[in-house]
C-alpha cells in the first residue's frame, strides 16, 4: 500500500491481504492530506509509541482490526472526515498518521468529543462532571450502541497479562473486557444483563419483559444487540 506504514506501532502486524482495503485506505490518507496538509489543528497530540512487539494480539478495536480505518473526528470542535484512524483501547486514545504519512500520533484526549469508524460511534464521557456516579464509570471514549433518550454505551478495555504455566514460558499478551452502561436522564448505571437492565427502566418492566419474549432477544449470546433492541423500544414506550 503505497505511502502507508503501520510499522510495529501496536504490536499489529500490517494491513490484511485484501487489495481493495488497501486501495481504499491509501485513497483515503491521500485525499486528506492533499485537502487538509500540515496545517491542520488536527496536528496536536503526543507521539504514539510502540508496544513491545513480543506481546501477543493488538491493542486495537475493533479486536480484529489490524491497522488504519478511515473516520471521523471531532477534535477541538472541528469534524474532520475521512482521516486514517486507530483506536487503541489500551490506553484508550485515539491514533493518528501524521502528515508525513509515516509518524503516528494520539490525539489529546480531552480535545476529542467524539469521533466514528467502522460503523462504531464513540463518544467522550466526562465522569467528573456526573454528579452522582455510583455506577464506577471513568472518564473515557464509550462506543454508543443507542443514542436516544436512553442511552446505551459499551467501554471497550484491553490489558497487558502475563501468562504462567509450569511447561510453558511466561508471555506476555492483550486481554479484551467489555462493560455496559445505560444512561437515564443524567444518570448513568452499569448493567451485565436482563434483570441490572429491567431495574434500569422498571418503570416500563412488564412491557419491556414482554417484549424480550415474544423477540427472543439473549442477553447471554448477544448483549449489546439486546442493549441496543430494549433502549429503543423503550424510546417508543415513553414517546
Amino acid at each position: 500500500m503505497s505511502g502507508v506504514f503501520i510499522g510495529k506501532s501496536s504490536g499489529q502486524s500490517a494491513l490484511g491481504d485484501s487489495s481493495s482495503l488497501q486501495i481504499s485506505v491509501a485513497q483515503t490518507v491521500t485525499n486528506f492530506y492533499n485537502s487538509i496538509g500540515q496545517q491542520s489543528r488536527l496536528y496536536n497530540g503526543h507521539e504514539y509509541p510502540p508496544y513491545d512487539p513480543h506481546i501477543k494480539g493488538n491493542a486495537l478495536f475493533p479486536y480484529d482490526v489490524q491497522g488504519w480505518e478511515p473516520g471521523e473526528v471531532n477534535y477541538d470542535g472541528i469534524v474532520y472526515k475521512n482521516i486514517p484512524v486507530m483506536y487503541d483501547v489500551c490506553k484508550d486514545v485515539v491514533v493518528v498518521l501524521l502528515y508525513n504519512k509515516f509518524s503516528m500520533f494520539s490525539l489529546l484526549n480531552n480535545k476529542v468529543h467524539d469521533f466514528t469508524f467502522d460503523e462504531h460511534h464513540f463518544v467522550r464521557v466526562e465522569a467528573d462532571s456526573i454528579s452522582s456516579n455510583s455506577s464506577g464509570i471513568t472518564t473515557g471514549f464509550y462506543d454508543q450502541l443507542y443514542g436516544g433518550k436512553i442511552e446505551a454505551l459499551a467501554k471497550r478495555a484491553k490489558s497487558i497479562q502475563n501468562s504462567s504455566s509450569a511447561t510453558v514460558a511466561p508471555e506476555s499478551y492483550f486481554n479484551t473486557t467489555n462493560k455496559y452502561y445505560f444512561r437515564k436522564g443524567n444518570t448513568y448505571y452499569q448493567v451485565s444483563g436482563k434483570n441490572s437492565v429491567l431495574k434500569v427502566l422498571k418503570d416500563k418492566k412488564s412491557e419491556l419483559q414482554q417484549y424480550i419474549r415474544k423477540n427472543n432477544i439473549e442477553f447471554i449470546n448477544n448483549p449489546e444487540d439486546a442493549m441496543t433492541k430494549i433502549a429503543s423500544y423503550y424510546d417508543h414506550l415513553t414517546n
